[in-house]
This record gives C-alpha cells, structure tokens and sequence, in this order.
C-alpha cells in the first residue's frame, strides 16, 4: 500500500501538485473511489466489530487513498481501497494494543476482583469469553483444533501440519472454515457451522 508521506518528509524542495493534477485526482476519486462505498462498508462491517467506528473508518481510509492518489493514481482503485482499508485496521489493533481474548482462559488473572474493573465490564467479558467458547464448540473438529492450535497455542502452519497430520494446504483449508464459522456466528452469519466438515 502507498503510505501517505508525512508533511516535509520529501525535504524542502517538493512542491504540492499543480492545479491541473488536484482535479485530475479530484475526477478520479469521485468517478472510481466513491462509487466503492459499498464495497468499503461491507469490507468494514465483516472485518471490525464496533459499529460507532465506521463512519470514521470510512472517512480515514478515504483520506489516505486520496492523499496516495495526489501522488500516484492507482490503476486498480477497488484493491486499493480494500488494501487501505485493511491495513487502516490492522494498524488500529496494533496502535491500540488490543489483546486476544483467548490469552486470559481465566478472568480472575485479569486482577476482576481489584478496584480498577467494573463488575459490569467483568460481566461483559466473561460473556463475551461463553459466546467465544460456544462458536468454537460449534465449529467441526478439525477446524476447531486448526484454530486452536494456530491461535491460542501460536504454531506456525507447518507445526501444525505436523501434529494433526495432514498437509499444510489442508491446515490453511481448516483454518478457513474456522473462521468463516466464527465470523459467522458472532457477526450473524448462517447458523450451521458444521456443514463444512
């Protein structure tokens, strides 16, 4: 993905684009970028969980496509714009530092008991921990231990490989199902996960 340079980066002597190159980018926008909102939102609904986030999402990724097309106009706008999009969320998870609910089997390791946890925030997530354990009860077994083994325990595909035996290929096949089935059921999706087995 084109990053979009910081104000200055390219030293003192880069000029902002003529006139002529703003609407050039300007047409390109509106006629290939905007009528992608769909596209954009459908990618945002499935990828990330906070509704209350999209209308910014949308308008952060917009200004970094547009800001990357003031300097080269990509030729395949729709990949682009997915691309923006997702790496837009992957350095929000980071920059967040969001932990994975799977590294506390146990809420009593997150201190629920001390002063600086709600009772409701510790309702919550012990909630969300039971539908978590109930979407991955629901999935067929191999997808299930493919998950488990990658997520949780942290094995490289090729471990994995090696413990289930089976071929990578089928690893990343088994994954998939898992979770599609997960997204799936805790984002509304089809109820019968187990029709991939």
């Amino acid at each position: 993905m084109a990053e979009t340079p910081e104000p200055g980066a390219e030293g003192a002597d880069a000029s902002p684009p003529a006139k002529g190159a703003w609407a050039e980018v300007n047409l390109w926008f509106v006629r290939e970028v905007l009528p992608l909102e769909a596209a954009l939102m459908h990618f945002l609904r499935r990828n990330w969980r906070n509704k209350s986030d999209f209308a910014d999402l949308r308008q952060e990724v917009y200004v970094r496509v547009y800001e990357a097309a003031q300097k080269e106009i990509p030729r395949a706008p729709k990949p682009f714009l997915l691309r923006t999009a997702r790496n837009l969320l992957i350095n929000r998870v980071k920059r967040e530092q969001i932990v994975p609910i799977e590294t506390f089997a146990d809420l009593d390791v997150l201190g629920t008991g001390s002063s600086d946890v709600s009772p409701d925030r510790a309702v919550i997530a012990r909630e969300e921990l039971r539908v978590l354990q109930d979407a991955l009860d629901r999935l067929p077994p191999r997808a299930r231990e493919a998950i488990v083994l990658r997520q949780i325990e942290g094995l490289s595909l090729k471990e994995i490989a090696a413990r289930m035996n089976i071929a990578e290929k089928t690893v990343e096949r088994h994954i998939t199902i898992g979770l599609k089935g997960l997204a799936d059921y805790l984002y509304g999706g089809p109820d019968d996960m187990r029709r991939h087995k």
